[in-house]
């Protein structure tokens, strides 16, 4: 290792930052999976990451910005594998095939689309970040929070303080009973109406906004008073089928929300790069045509071209005092020995054989492990390096990542062309779920790096060392919570709604509706592709009306704080930095204890 690549080490990849990006990781993993089963959604934790980072090296007299944002990439990293297992896996207990899944294969799951997911981004980081126009609003979010915040004391105080406040509510309600779950119930037949007592709830309607929130409502008022009291109302048909009807009918708009997101943000603006390139091409064609016949007869003496000199990346032009040292693929004297477009301008034999290393373990993983054949396991390396490629587009245009969709989409295909149970479809779209989610976060987080200046080699290191870790942990949630909770827990109006989970699980085994799910699916592309955000319109419709209920209230608080720091005259990019770091510290605050109690009570039993 040269004395340049030892230096940015120190001053990027710390061991005070593994071992805070590694506590954090385990914390932020284990809520985040909570968080998916329990909300429904799974907000991206990297503001969070972000302000936490800063201020627990800060406290240790750690300044570096770039050390700060690799600490953040190794605490979210597991958040996206948490994500990917609970929106796939816990469609096995809804069907009742406890019985057949292991924590074992769960594990081989998550290590098969870990693999996966990290390769993937190494290969297409410089495809996608650094020669795209892709925006990655995500990681761009995460670097102007991490140069603009001062995460000072106050900042500390607000996040931590509301994760406290957050976390002593739910032990008075699921510990103590002190605050009941819900409140403001009415007994209206087929529909679940109240308010549910949950701070985190609320904040989930917080971050998301007014116009995403007002069409969940929209869905929620569709369906279950539109269809279910309505319909019932007028003879239309029964509860049951109304019920069916509506579960379809949300499951088909989730999923032609991710068609959309295919279509919109990922063909349509590849057609049109395509055709550009063709237009520019022949464009370029007739004019060094032209060029070439007016210059027939001039001098053959050429003018020799002076090489530009290099331009500095931003942080190392405006941000001297920082103290991080230049990444150093962005100060590369080597020539390029392969333009393969992946973490640096090239490859070593050491980065091949690494990537190529993590490949073979994943097939393997899918071969013996997961008892996949030959065939089924190749088809699945292949097509999670083409769903990986479309969430890091989706993400880089949108910021979305509807990483089940994705696991579906594969999922469909393997179940057309093969022959394999009902519990290895689940496992199919569990690895291409967690594949997905991964390659999203990953990828936010390389645009992190180019904003401020990381090196992208240690930005991935971190991402191994959080993702693999994620790994373990949130397989650990996931058996937790089934040994506290039972396995009828999950999906519904139980306590896990598990809403992702339940669109798999309903794909396995059958749709209730067809008709409605047909509808729901044409619908959801096509009000995507017109900019109506249909994924939210689909959960409104699917999910307990008490769930949409509490999280538009949590949009009405944001529309509230917003009028009022209008109207006292305070300054707006402040202002949302702090409300941010509130909710997203309540958000973390409820989820923590949630794992807690969970583990808690597993320990309880065992030694009862």
């Amino acid at each position: 290792m040269n004395q340049a690549r030892t230096r940015a080490l120190r001053g990027q990849l710390s061991l005070a930052g593994i071992l805070i990006g590694c506590i954090g990781c385990v914390i932020i993993t284990a809520s985040s999976v909570y968080t998916a089963l329990k909300m429904g959604a799974l907000p991206w934790p990297t503001i969070f990451t972000s302000i936490t980072a800063l201020v627990l090296l800060r406290a240790l007299g750690h300044t570096s910005l770039n050390e700060a944002n690799i600490t953040q990439v190794i605490m979210s990293a597991g958040s996206m594998v948490a994500g990917g297992l609970a929106f796939t896996i816990p469609g096995i207990w809804i069907l009742g095939l406890a019985d057949e899944v292991s924590w074992q294969e769960m594990l081989a799951v998550a290590l098969a689309g870990t693999l996966l997911g990290l390769v993937c981004t190494a290969l297409i980081r410089k495809r996608f970040v650094e020669d795209s126009d892709l925006e990655y609003p995500i990681g761009t979010a995460a670097a102007e929070t991490l140069l603009a915040s001062t995460a000072g004391g106050s900042t500390g105080r607000k996040l931590f303080g509301s994760m406290a406040f957050a976390g002593l509510w739910a032990i008075l309600r699921d510990v103590l009973g002190i605050i009941p779950s819900l409140v403001a119930t009415l007994p209206i037949p087929g529909v679940s109406f109240g308010i549910q007592a949950s701070p985190m709830r609320l904040s989930v309607g917080f971050l998301v906004g007014g116009r995403s929130i007002a069409w969940w409502m929209v869905g929620a008022v569709l369906g279950s008073f539109g269809i279910i009291v309505g319909g019932t109302a007028a003879g239309l048909w029964d509860l049951g089928t109304a019920q069916g009807i509506v579960s379809s009918l949300g499951m088909g708009l989730m999923m032609g929300s991710g068609f959309g997101v295919v279509l919109r943000d990922i063909v349509l603006p590849l057609v049109r790069r395509a055709r550009a390139r063709r237009g520019s091409s022949s464009v370029s064609e007739s004019g060094e045509s032209a060029i070439a016949g007016e210059g027939a007869g001039a001098s053959p003496m050429r003018v020799p071209h002076e090489p530009e000199a290099p331009v500095a990346p931003p942080c190392e032009q405006d941000c001297p005092s920082r103290g991080d040292t230049p990444a150093p693929s962005q100060g590369m004297n080597k020539q390029p020995r392969a333009s393969l477009g992946g973490l640096t301008d090239y490859f070593s034999r050491f980065d091949a054989g690494l990537l190529a290393l993590f490949v073979a373990a994943a097939t393997l993983v899918c071969c013996i492990a997961l008892s996949f054949g030959p065939f089924v396991s190749v088809a699945i390396v292949l097509l999670s390096f083409v769903t990986a490629i479309m969430s890091a587009q989706s993400v880089g245009q949108s910021g979305i990542d509807p990483m089940e969709i994705f696991g579906l989409i594969v999922l469909l295909f393997v179940a057309a062309f093969s022959d394999v149970t009902q519990v290895q479809l689940f496992f199919v779209a569990g690895v291409i779920a967690v594949a997905c989610g991964l390659a999203g976060d990953v990828m936010s987080d390389f645009k992190t790096g180019q904003i401020i200046g990381t090196n992208p080699r240690d930005l991935w290191l971190g991402q191994v060392i959080g993702a693999l870790l994620g790994t373990v942990v949130a397989v650990a949630v996931l058996v937790a919570l089934v040994a506290a909770y039972g396995t009828d827990a999950f999906g519904g109006d139980n306590l896990f709604v598990a809403a992702q989970a339940q669109v798999v699980a309903t794909m396995v085994s059958g749709i209730p509706s067809v008709p409605a799910f047909i509808v729901g699916v044409v619908a959801g592309t096509v009000l995507y592709c017109a900019g109506i955000p249909a994924m939210m319109l689909g959960l409104g419709v699917y999910l307990p009306f008490y769930m949409s209920l509490t999280t538009a209230a949590g949009a009405l608080i944001r529309v509230v704080f917003d009028r009022v720091v209008a109207a006292r005259g305070i300054e707006k990019g402040a202002a949302e930095e702090t409300g941010a770091v509130v909710a997203s510290g309540v958000l973390g605050g409820e989820s923590i204890v949630g794992v807690i109690v969970a583990f808690a009570s597993v320990a309880a039993g065992l030694a009862g």
